[in-house]
């Protein structure tokens, strides 16, 4: 049995929708059994890393788990874990762990990884780059006026289709040989934010905009998405940019294919930006 957390999130849902496609059984952890939506064969369960009281329901009968990050919460989480015969941890975390640049981002997951590295169970780390999710922020807007506000200061990144990092957790689950293992994953290009627009619109049939702000303006945009040390952080690391354009072989070598390009993920949402 393999225990998935997050298993309603961006990555956690297909990772558990391509663990019954390969015939595993799944439970999955969600704090809202009731609203998951899951496949009929996953059992479902009430549980939340915030809680430690709802961790044994979850855990036991499980050999695998797919571990979201959770500052501050993943030792306990894994200390219950090796009481109920855990074998294997697959973490996702984040590349920001990678960046030259200090920031927020890297320390929240550097902590998630110090606890599942010194836990004593073997593990694998998923490090994606920005997940090309984040963009369904731009729904609304390219629904509303067919202009997408954001910097365009020349910043490339090859962001990853969130099925993709779960293809590669379902391999780091089922396959032997990933143990000790930290991957760094990123979609097939490097694109920038007004290319990126660009192939939403073809995919649409539409004539979208970019309209550019000033960094003042992109600021004060993201504050009212995220705290304002991460807003910092991210306007920060973009002078990283041609580290976090560099796309990484990872996820094509394990899971075996190409990675869906940005305009695959962009057909495979277009009914979130109609």
């Amino acid at each position: 049995m393999i225990l998935v957390t997050g298993a309603t999130g961006n990555v956690g849902r297909h990772v558990v929708e391509q663990l019954v496609e390969a015939g595993e059984q799944v439970r999955a952890m969600t704090r809202r059994p009731e609203r998951a939506g899951l496949p009929d064969s996953v059992e479902v369960v009430r549980g939340d890393l915030a809680e430690p009281e709802s961790l044994p329901a979850a855990l036991r009968g499980t050999d695998r788990v797919f571990l979201f990050p959770m500052p501050g919460r993943l030792p306990g989480f894994l200390d219950a874990a090796k009481g109920f015969g855990l074998q294997r941890v697959v973490l996702l975390s984040a590349s920001a762990v990678t960046y030259e640049t200090p920031n927020p981002i890297g320390r929240m997951h550097e902590e998630c990884e110090a606890a599942v590295t010194g836990s004593g169970l073997p593990w694998t780390i998923l490090r994606p780059g920005a997940f090309m999710a984040n963009d369904l922020h731009w729904a609304a807007s390219i629904k509303a006026t067919g202009v997408v506000h954001g910097l365009d200061d020349g910043a490339a990144g090859a962001p990853i289709d969130e099925r993709d990092i779960a293809a590669v957790a379902v391999r780091a689950l089922l396959d032997d040989g990933h143990a000790g293992e930290a991957y760094l994953l990123t979609g097939p290009e490097a694109l920038t934010e007004p290319e990126r627009v660009g192939i939403i619109g073809r995919v649409l049939g539409r004539d979208l905009r970019f309209q550019a702000l000033s960094v003042e303006e992109a600021r004060a945009g993201m504050l009212t998405r995220m705290p304002a040390e991460v807003v910092d952080s991210m306007l920060a690391m973009r002078a990283e940019a041609r580290e976090m354009a560099r796309v990484a072989p990872a996820a094509r070598n394990l899971i075996g294919r190409a990675p869906y390009t940005y305009a695959e993920w962009a057909t495979y949402h277009v009914n979130d930006f109609r």
